[in-house]
């Protein structure tokens, strides 16, 4: 999630009297750049499109409520991850239909990288999907006022059914996921489900039986150490993924109160927190215990992934959109397998409670040059042709549910698993982490010490008191927030 730095340009005043210096210490002050070096934020002050730049706009009405006019082009930037970007292109073909003009596409995987030197120019695209381990920091974006605030997009009426609102629409938690400052700024599209993935062939092979307790699958891995594969699998070049096994382990060891600590930045959200220690002491057991498959922490996601799917290892931790980013390398036999993350004994949730809920944010930028026409695509994302075209596509459910996608649509077998899944848990034991959008330093600094982790370089005090440090770093930037 590295930001970059860009050379900046004059030290002249913008419209509201905020020199580019006083732009550096402001990035500073959040612990974005270390002076001398700039990041995109703070070049952002060196001029781009002006209003008279600005698409056309048209009169407002229920059916265009955000007055979007006729033959104005769209630009569109995708985060071409595991989703892919195909389904984008069928909603900008869509939305050309409907509206003229053009759509410029972009799908790329270095969204800072190429996005960086637009947001300096003042010149971003109309709609960016802000995604990936090079994504940008939201809560930096939102406070540099980058961010459009969507609440008229909530307000908007439903194109398949206009008496409805768009925020009436979509499932529970989008809004709370996608809220910065109190205002909805990022539109969290996919629904999707985190947790571990395994071949159910490779299960019936071995006669192993799908395990309920974290002892259980640690005999899984040992046994499968003795025929020369690997326990667990990891993503070890991006610490995320390795920390959806140690956060939804805290999570179901502690409850939601364990969550709550750690998105509320508490003084105990790590250090003095009972879950998190024995969650952690839990994971470094794989470690300790040689457990990892060999190499995996120097691989890329994709990397491990493959081997994964050549049977190098049992488990791997990935989300809902695992199955489609490894389409081409997964065995027509595999029988790729969502599996909720076994227990700790004495755990507070139960075996089938998942981490689940809106996930992948758009975004329309503030100094867009469209941005009615971004937030009429977005508007169109949420509609039955929309999510339509993403199950299609990506194999994959949105924010508005499965009721919106057209019955002939047949996801992959791996996420109809998943969301098998998804049915068996009530709606009321299903959780879902804030901090890593809330918090963007934050997020990094608990990579950072899971790969330093998993690597065997610090312990798992050195990781909680690491973690915590962190917590109270931000707090002290952020002493108002709270999650209900």
């Amino acid at each position: 999630m590295s930001m970059g730095s860009t050379p900046g340009t004059s030290g002249r005043p913008t419209a509201g009297g905020v020199g580019r210096r006083d732009l550096i210490k402001r990035a500073a002050a959040l612990g974005i750049i270390s002076v001398p070096t700039m990041s995109f934020l703070s070049a952002c002050a060196s001029g781009g499109g002006g209003d008279n730049d600005k698409a056309k706009t048209s009169k407002k009405t229920k059916s265009n409520p955000f007055g979007v006019a006729k033959d104005n082009d769209l630009d569109v930037f995708i985060f071409k991850g595991g989703y892919g970007d195909a389904y984008a292109k069928a909603w900008e073909a869509s939305f050309e239909k409907k509206y003229g003009g053009s759509v410029a596409h972009s799908g790329e995987q270095d969204v800072t990288g190429k996005l960086q030197p637009r947001f300096n120019k003042g010149n971003p695209p109309d709609v960016v999907d802000d995604s990936g381990s090079k994504k940008m920091k939201l809560d930096t974006l939102h406070k540099e006022g980058h961010l459009t605030d969507l609440t008229q997009l909530l307000d908007a009426p439903s194109i398949d059914d206009p008496s409805k609102k768009i925020r009436d629409i979509m499932l529970p938690g989008t809004i709370e996921q996608g809220t910065f400052g109190g205002k909805f700024h990022a539109l969290f599209y996919v629904y999707a489900t985190w947790g571990l993935w395994y071949s159910n062939k490779l299960f019936k092979k071995h006669g192993w039986e799908v395990p309920k307790t974290w002892d259980q699958m640690l005999d899984i891995m040992k046994d499968a150490k003795s025929k020369g594969i690997g326990g667990l699998a990891h993503q070890g070049k991006y610490p995320y993924y390795m920390n959806i096994v140690i956060m939804d382990l805290i999570a179901k060891t502690g409850g939601m109160d364990a969550v709550k600590a750690i998105d509320n930045l508490e003084k105990k959200a790590f250090v003095g927190n009972p879950a998190a220690e024995r969650a952690i002491e839990a994971v470094y057991e794989i470690v300790e215990k040689g457990l990892l498959m060999p190499g995996t922490n120097s691989l890329e996601h994709t990397e491990a992934q493959t081997k994964w799917n050549e049977y190098k290892a049992v488990f791997i931790p990935s989300g809902s959109w695992l199955e489609n980013e490894q389409a081409k390398q997964t065995p027509d036999d595999f029988e790729m397998t969502f599996l909720p993350l076994p227990l700790l004994p004495d755990s507070k949730m139960k075996l089938h409670a998942l981490r689940t809920g809106a996930d992948e944010p758009f975004i329309v930028p503030s100094k867009a040059k469209n941005v009615p026409g971004g937030l009429e695509f977005l508007r169109r994302m949420l509609s039955k042709e929309g999510a339509t075209a993403f199950a299609k596509e990506a194999s994959s459910l949105s924010v508005i549910g499965p009721e919106f996608v057209d019955k002939s649509v047949q996801l992959r077998p791996g996420i109809k698993t998943a969301l098998a899944a998804v049915d068996a848990c009530p709606v009321d034991e299903r959780f879902n982490f804030r901090y890593s959008e809330w918090y963007g330093e934050l997020d990094v600094a608990i990579q950072n010490a899971t790969g330093e982790l998993m690597a065997k370089r610090i312990t798992p005090k050195k990781w909680l008191e690491r973690c915590q440090a962190a917590v109270d770093k931000e707090a002290e930037k952020n002493p108002d927030t709270k999650r209900k």
